[in-house]
């Protein structure tokens, strides 16, 4: 029996919120490579802060050893779905999933301290994650896990606002499969001049990554609106990705609490 000639179903890339994939409550969608991406409004800026900051208590009470599982699993999901990424930058993302997966238990040792003070005391140092991370993501792949998995080892949730949505979308999609918790990260799609500002301004959020951001004006608006509620900001920048990523996107979105302890006699 000859077989039907048919249509293929071509996928709508749809915002990535709570661990769900819901359309822009705004209905606006916009063209990528020749697909349809949902437009990310103000609206969907508050419904993923909102999942952000539900996710937040749990995952950054989660052990160091468990979130370097749910990173190296996202790297095995990644792995095996690589025909869908970039084949020049697929290998060096799964590889970076796998340095941060590493570090997990690790950088508290490296970014703490135990304190010499005078006195029968042990003064100690810890980092603790800052809390909810707004991300303009830069356009290439690599770039997007580079930005994505340091903020979120360390026990953060983020929010990340990229206009590449294919890449994007089709990672969420990974993200989803890898026992990340729904709301760790959100990501929305569409122009990020549109919708960051709400989140530099957003009173709930506690971070802002402006890699991706390209245009001087808007990274200078976005740094002032992030400084009315003393933001921690990264600055605008072109890293070579490929290069070793160091230390520092895990170490910006820490905090350092210390503790003071009385020595037994």
């Amino acid at each position: 029996m000859p077989s039907k000639p048919r249509l293929g179903v071509r996928k709508t890339y749809k915002l990535f919120i709570g661990g769900a994939f819901p359309r822009s409550e705004s209905g606006r969608t916009y063209e990528v490579d020749g697909n349809n991406a949902a437009l990310a409004s103000r609206k969907d800026a508050r419904d993923a802060v909102l999942a952000a900051r539900a996710a937040f208590g749990k995952w950054a009470a989660a052990t160091a050893y468990n979130r370097g599982q749910i990173l190296y699993r996202t790297a095995e999901m990644l792995e095996s779905r690589r025909s869908e990424f970039p084949e020049s930058e697929v290998d060096d993302a799964v590889d970076r999933l796998v340095w941060y997966a590493g570090w997990s238990d690790k950088i508290a040792q490296v970014a703490g301290n135990a304190n010499p003070v005078a006195g029968p005391f042990f003064n100690l140092s810890a980092p603790e994650p800052t809390g909810i991370v707004a991300i303009v993501a830069p356009s290439s792949f690599l770039g997007l896990v580079s930005v994505i998995a340091p903020v979120i080892v360390t026990g953060n949730t983020c929010i990340v606002v990229t206009q590449e949505a294919v890449d994007a979308i089709n990672f969420a999609e990974v993200l989803a499969t890898s026992d990340l918790p729904g709301g760790v990260v959100n990501v929305l799609t569409g122009y990020p001049k549109e919708v960051a500002p709400w989140l530099a301004s957003h009173d709930d959020v506690n971070g802002l990554d402006l890699t991706g951001v390209t245009d001087p004006a808007l990274a200078l608006e976005l740094e002032q609106s992030a400084a009315q509620t003393l933001k921690r900001v990264l600055r605008p920048s072109t890293p070579q990705w490929a290069d070793d990523p160091g230390t520092r996107r895990m170490t910006t979105f820490m905090e350092t609490k210390t503790v003071w302890h009385p020595k037994g006699v």
